[in-house]
Protein backbone atom coordinates (compact mmCIF):
# COMPACT_ATOMS: atom_id res chain seq x y z
CA UNK A 1 0.00 0.00 0.00
CA UNK A 2 2.05 3.35 -1.47
CA UNK A 3 2.51 5.80 1.68
CA UNK A 4 1.42 3.39 4.38
CA UNK A 5 2.59 0.60 6.36
CA UNK A 6 0.48 -2.63 6.72
CA UNK A 7 -0.08 -5.95 8.08
CA UNK A 8 -1.26 -9.31 7.24
CA UNK A 9 -3.49 -11.13 9.90
CA UNK A 10 -6.09 -14.64 9.98
CA UNK A 11 -8.84 -13.48 11.70
CA UNK A 12 -10.91 -16.41 12.42
CA UNK A 13 -14.44 -16.18 13.32
CA UNK A 14 -16.54 -19.15 13.72
CA UNK A 15 -14.40 -21.28 12.81
CA UNK A 16 -13.49 -19.75 9.39
CA UNK A 17 -10.33 -18.28 8.74
CA UNK A 18 -10.29 -14.53 7.19
CA UNK A 19 -7.30 -12.93 5.26
CA UNK A 20 -7.19 -9.40 5.95
CA UNK A 21 -4.92 -6.55 4.77
CA UNK A 22 -4.82 -3.79 7.96
CA UNK A 23 -2.91 -0.95 8.96
CA UNK A 24 0.14 -1.65 10.80
CA UNK A 25 -0.73 -0.04 13.46
CA UNK A 26 -2.87 3.80 14.60
CA UNK A 27 0.65 6.02 13.75
CA UNK A 28 -0.44 5.45 10.14
CA UNK A 29 -1.18 9.16 9.54
CA UNK A 30 -2.70 10.47 6.14
CA UNK A 31 -0.76 12.79 4.10
CA UNK A 32 -2.33 16.59 5.12
CA UNK A 33 -4.54 17.20 1.26
CA UNK A 34 -6.78 13.80 2.24
CA UNK A 35 -7.55 15.42 6.09
CA UNK A 36 -9.93 17.79 6.43
CA UNK A 37 -11.60 19.43 9.54
CA UNK A 38 -14.21 20.30 7.63
CA UNK A 39 -15.77 17.14 6.83
CA UNK A 40 -14.93 15.17 9.79
CA UNK A 41 -11.70 13.60 8.73
CA UNK A 42 -8.91 14.96 11.49
CA UNK A 43 -5.47 13.20 11.06
CA UNK A 44 -6.04 11.47 14.37
CA UNK A 45 -9.28 9.64 13.39
CA UNK A 46 -7.69 9.12 10.24
CA UNK A 47 -6.01 5.45 10.66
CA UNK A 48 -8.82 4.15 12.76
CA UNK A 49 -10.96 2.76 9.77
CA UNK A 50 -7.80 0.23 9.35
CA UNK A 51 -7.41 -2.07 12.15
CA UNK A 52 -9.46 -4.70 12.92
CA UNK A 53 -11.74 -3.77 16.49
CA UNK A 54 -13.18 -5.93 18.72
CA UNK A 55 -16.70 -4.57 18.30
CA UNK A 56 -16.07 -5.74 14.49
CA UNK A 57 -15.54 -9.27 15.38
CA UNK A 58 -18.43 -9.33 17.36
CA UNK A 59 -20.74 -8.20 14.26
CA UNK A 60 -19.35 -10.53 12.03
CA UNK A 61 -19.58 -13.10 14.66
CA UNK A 62 -23.55 -12.17 14.93
CA UNK A 63 -23.79 -12.19 11.04
CA UNK A 64 -22.08 -15.71 10.33
CA UNK A 65 -25.47 -17.05 11.99
CA UNK A 66 -27.98 -14.37 11.29
CA UNK A 67 -31.21 -14.89 8.77
CA UNK A 68 -29.82 -12.99 5.32
CA UNK A 69 -31.76 -14.35 2.87
CA UNK A 70 -33.88 -12.64 0.52
CA UNK A 71 -32.25 -9.06 2.49
CA UNK A 72 -30.94 -6.38 1.11
CA UNK A 73 -28.22 -5.40 3.59
CA UNK A 74 -26.46 -2.07 4.23
CA UNK A 75 -22.67 -2.20 6.35
CA UNK A 76 -22.36 1.48 7.56
CA UNK A 77 -18.76 2.97 8.97
CA UNK A 78 -17.44 -0.50 7.35
CA UNK A 79 -13.99 0.37 8.29
CA UNK A 80 -12.21 -3.24 6.92
CA UNK A 81 -15.81 -4.55 6.12
CA UNK A 82 -15.16 -8.05 8.25
CA UNK A 83 -19.07 -8.24 8.89
CA UNK A 84 -19.68 -7.81 5.03
CA UNK A 85 -16.97 -10.48 4.53
CA UNK A 86 -19.12 -12.72 6.36
CA UNK A 87 -21.82 -12.12 4.63
CA UNK A 88 -20.34 -12.58 1.28
CA UNK A 89 -19.09 -15.63 2.25
CA UNK A 90 -22.80 -16.65 2.85
CA UNK A 91 -23.54 -15.34 -0.06
CA UNK A 92 -25.75 -12.60 1.57
CA UNK A 93 -26.97 -9.34 -0.99
CA UNK A 94 -24.84 -6.75 1.28
CA UNK A 95 -23.50 -3.11 0.39
CA UNK A 96 -20.33 -1.79 2.40
CA UNK A 97 -19.95 1.90 2.94
CA UNK A 98 -17.88 4.23 4.60
CA UNK A 99 -16.20 8.15 4.01
CA UNK A 100 -12.81 7.22 4.12
CA UNK A 101 -11.06 6.92 0.92
CA UNK A 102 -9.11 4.04 1.23
CA UNK A 103 -11.96 1.59 2.40
CA UNK A 104 -12.55 0.16 -0.99
CA UNK A 105 -8.95 -0.04 -1.76
CA UNK A 106 -8.09 -2.37 1.48
CA UNK A 107 -11.77 -4.01 0.68
CA UNK A 108 -10.59 -4.91 -2.76
CA UNK A 109 -7.27 -6.57 -1.68
CA UNK A 110 -9.31 -8.43 1.35
CA UNK A 111 -12.03 -9.51 -1.20
CA UNK A 112 -8.85 -11.17 -3.48
CA UNK A 113 -7.35 -12.60 -0.86
CA UNK A 114 -10.07 -14.30 0.46
CA UNK A 115 -11.03 -15.45 -2.89
CA UNK A 116 -14.33 -13.41 -2.82
CA UNK A 117 -16.18 -12.35 -5.70
CA UNK A 118 -16.72 -8.32 -6.44
CA UNK A 119 -18.60 -6.64 -3.42
CA UNK A 120 -20.75 -3.63 -3.65
CA UNK A 121 -18.96 -0.65 -2.23
CA UNK A 122 -20.25 3.13 -1.85
CA UNK A 123 -18.76 5.96 -0.04
CA UNK A 124 -21.12 7.42 2.45
CA UNK A 125 -20.97 10.46 3.94
CA UNK A 126 -23.42 11.00 7.02
CA UNK A 127 -23.28 14.76 7.12
CA UNK A 128 -25.22 14.48 3.32
CA UNK A 129 -29.17 14.82 3.61
CA UNK A 130 -30.31 11.88 1.69
CA UNK A 131 -33.55 11.67 1.45
CA UNK A 132 -34.21 12.79 -1.84
CA UNK A 133 -32.39 9.53 -2.26
CA UNK A 134 -29.33 11.46 -4.58
CA UNK A 135 -26.67 8.71 -3.24
CA UNK A 136 -28.15 5.81 -4.98
CA UNK A 137 -27.70 3.30 -2.37
CA UNK A 138 -31.59 3.14 -2.07
CA UNK A 139 -33.11 1.50 0.86
CA UNK A 140 -32.50 -1.89 3.10
CA UNK A 141 -33.87 -4.85 4.94
CA UNK A 142 -30.94 -4.91 7.72
CA UNK A 143 -28.75 -1.85 8.36
CA UNK A 144 -25.74 -2.97 10.28
CA UNK A 145 -22.49 -1.65 12.18
CA UNK A 146 -19.86 -1.86 14.61
CA UNK A 147 -17.98 0.90 17.11
CA UNK A 148 -19.55 3.85 14.59
CA UNK A 149 -20.40 6.21 17.89
CA UNK A 150 -16.83 7.36 18.01
CA UNK A 151 -17.09 11.36 17.39
CA UNK A 152 -19.75 13.70 19.36
CA UNK A 153 -21.69 14.89 16.58
CA UNK A 154 -22.43 11.61 15.04
CA UNK A 155 -25.23 10.01 16.99
CA UNK A 156 -28.13 12.68 15.28
CA UNK A 157 -25.88 12.55 11.95
CA UNK A 158 -25.79 8.75 11.12
CA UNK A 159 -29.91 8.29 12.73
CA UNK A 160 -30.88 10.14 9.83
CA UNK A 161 -28.98 8.36 7.63
CA UNK A 162 -30.29 5.50 9.08
CA UNK A 163 -33.42 6.15 8.54
CA UNK A 164 -33.08 7.79 5.21
CA UNK A 165 -31.81 4.10 4.26
CA UNK A 166 -33.99 1.62 6.16
CA UNK A 167 -37.23 0.15 4.00
CA UNK A 168 -40.35 -0.37 5.78
CA UNK A 169 -39.98 -2.78 8.50
CA UNK A 170 -36.07 -2.48 8.14
CA UNK A 171 -34.06 -4.52 10.99
CA UNK A 172 -30.95 -1.94 12.76
CA UNK A 173 -28.19 -3.87 14.54
CA UNK A 174 -25.22 -1.85 15.99
CA UNK A 175 -22.52 -3.09 18.28
CA UNK A 176 -21.54 -0.06 20.35
CA UNK A 177 -18.88 -0.98 23.24
CA UNK A 178 -20.45 1.32 25.78
CA UNK A 179 -19.42 4.54 24.08
CA UNK A 180 -20.70 7.58 25.76
CA UNK A 181 -22.43 8.52 22.43
CA UNK A 182 -24.78 6.08 23.06
CA UNK A 183 -27.62 7.34 24.68
CA UNK A 184 -28.08 10.49 22.25
CA UNK A 185 -27.85 7.75 19.70
CA UNK A 186 -30.76 6.28 21.26
CA UNK A 187 -33.07 9.41 21.42
CA UNK A 188 -32.65 10.20 18.06
CA UNK A 189 -33.77 6.63 16.72
CA UNK A 190 -36.87 7.26 18.73
CA UNK A 191 -37.70 10.12 17.96
CA UNK A 192 -37.56 8.94 14.40
CA UNK A 193 -40.18 6.01 15.74
CA UNK A 194 -37.85 2.82 16.16
CA UNK A 195 -37.99 1.01 19.11
CA UNK A 196 -34.57 -0.71 20.90
CA UNK A 197 -34.08 -3.44 22.57
CA UNK A 198 -30.56 -3.32 23.98
CA UNK A 199 -28.50 -6.48 24.89
CA UNK A 200 -25.28 -7.34 26.07
CA UNK A 201 -22.89 -9.05 23.65
CA UNK A 202 -21.00 -12.33 24.77
CA UNK A 203 -18.27 -10.97 27.65
CA UNK A 204 -14.99 -12.81 25.48
CA UNK A 205 -13.86 -12.80 22.13
CA UNK A 206 -12.66 -15.94 20.06
CA UNK A 207 -9.21 -14.94 20.76
CA UNK A 208 -10.00 -15.09 24.20
CA UNK A 209 -10.06 -11.32 24.61
CA UNK A 210 -12.39 -9.92 27.31
CA UNK A 211 -15.28 -7.54 25.54
CA UNK A 212 -17.60 -5.18 27.03
CA UNK A 213 -20.31 -3.90 24.83
CA UNK A 214 -23.61 -4.38 23.50
CA UNK A 215 -25.74 -5.17 21.01
CA UNK A 216 -28.62 -2.51 19.85
CA UNK A 217 -31.55 -3.97 17.78
CA UNK A 218 -33.78 -0.98 16.42
CA UNK A 219 -36.94 -1.85 14.36
CA UNK A 220 -39.99 -0.01 13.52
CA UNK A 221 -43.53 -1.91 11.96
CA UNK A 222 -44.49 -1.30 8.47
CA UNK A 223 -47.63 1.08 9.96
CA UNK A 224 -44.67 3.44 11.83
CA UNK A 225 -42.28 3.20 8.96
CA UNK A 226 -45.38 4.84 6.39
CA UNK A 227 -46.16 7.40 9.10
CA UNK A 228 -42.89 8.97 9.72
CA UNK A 229 -40.88 9.24 6.41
Amino acid sequence: MPGYQVKHQTVTIAGWDYAICSLLDGQQYAPARETDPSNGMSESGWPLFGQVWPSARVLALAMDKHAIAGKRILEIGAGLALASLVIHRRAGDVTVTDWHPLTETFLQRNLQANHLGPLNYQAGNWEVDDADGASGLGRFDLIIGSDVLYERQQPAQLARFVHQHAAPGAHIIIVDPDRSNRSEFCKAMDALGYQLTMALAGRTLETGEAYKGRFLHFSRSDETSATTR
